[in-house]
């Protein structure tokens, strides 16, 4: 049996992420970890809650001793374009607390996960199939924290043996937490707006290329590649996966294949489309599929038709 603690349980990916390991491991055996934002009310009352800050190894370190933590998965950050507005605080939080998780974890015999992403690419980055091995050159706060996290999980694993292990996640896509100041937000945005109003202003040019993922593929990926079998992890840190690639006019035009009134328009957020520009069109995920079974679930199509199902029922009972 594992003790998790999730750090981050009040973000977009940790608030799901922490119902699926409470419902794999057991309520009990998960501890949410909050620092200002309460967790979501399933969260609240499914299991141990803890206000846990990873600037604060102090807190940290007796939250694992309390509960015996086995595994941290470290999810605090500052998202892209909230990190370009603070980038001292995107610093803080996103290196200086990655190294004290790293470093009770050493103390403690925990595993460690760290969810990297594709802001840890830069400019002069392949932007089309990209490797898993390339240079890394972000042009901004958020990139350069998450380059810092590989490398930093990376030395922990070689230097003192420390079990971490990470993901670069694309963009994520999710129907239950609103993401908070992502380059990649645009694509959560769009459902809900197609549903409340029938339009939509996207704040990227057309043609601007990503890479996304629905979130029950992303809660997989972070779990399955937990449990994979170590022998076999030749990289361990920051794998490349991804499980679509579009632009903003083909996912507009799924949305209108199930409300044909929709339209979009656009209004370029400058800084946000310099950061996208920056980022991968498409990664090579091959060496998460090879050393650790990756395979995602859902494609842009199940994605869209999943998306406004759930949105428009949430429209109908008054919840958006």
């Amino acid at each position: 049996m594992k003790n998790i603690l999730v750090i981050g349980t009040a973000g977009q990916i940790g608030s799901e992420l922490t119902m699926k390991l409470r419902e794999n491991y057991g309520s009990t055996n998960v501890v949410a970890g909050y620092r200002k934002t309460m967790p979501s009310d399933d969260v609240v009352q499914s299991g141990p809650l803890e206000n846990v800050d990873a600037t604060e190894p102090d807190r940290i370190l007796e939250v694992v001793k309390k509960y015996k933590i086995d595994a941290i998965y470290n999810l605090a950050a500052l998202l892209s374009a909230a990190a370009e507005k603070n980038p001292q605080a995107a610093w803080n939080v996103g290196v200086n607390g990655v190294y004290n998780v790293l470093e009770i974890a050493r103390e403690n015999n925990c595993a460690v996960f760290f969810p990297s992403s594709i802001g840890a690419f830069g400019p002069t980055t392949p932007l089309d199939n990209t490797p898993q091995d390339t240079i890394q050159r972000p042009g901004t706060m958020y990139g350069v924290t998450k380059v810092s996290g590989e490398l930093l999980s990376d030395y922990y694993f070689k230097r003192f043996g420390v079990d971490t292990r990470g993901l670069r996640y694309p963009g994520i896509i999710s129907n239950v937490t609103l993401p908070g100041g992502g380059t990649t937000d645009y694509a959560v945005e769009i459902f809900y707006e197609a549903i409340k109003s029938k339009k939509f202003t996207c704040p990227l040019k057309a043609g601007t290329f990503l890479d996304m993922m629905y979130m029950p593929d992303a809660l997989d990926a972070a779990i399955n590649l937990m449990e994979a079998d170590p022998s076999k992890l030749k990289h361990r840190n920051a794998f490349n996966i991804t499980a679509m690639s579009f632009d903003p006019e083909i996912i507009a035009a799924e949305v209108k294949k199930h409300i044909p009134e929709f339209k979009m328009e656009y209004d370029v957020d400058p800084v946000k489309q310099e950061i996208a520009e920056s980022w991968p069109n498409k990664m090579d995920d091959t060496c998460a599929r090879e050393e650790w079974g990756w395979d995602p679930t859902f494609d842009l199509p199940a994605v869209t038709e999943d998306m406004l199902k759930v949105i428009g029922e949430k429209h109908e009972k008054g919840l958006i």
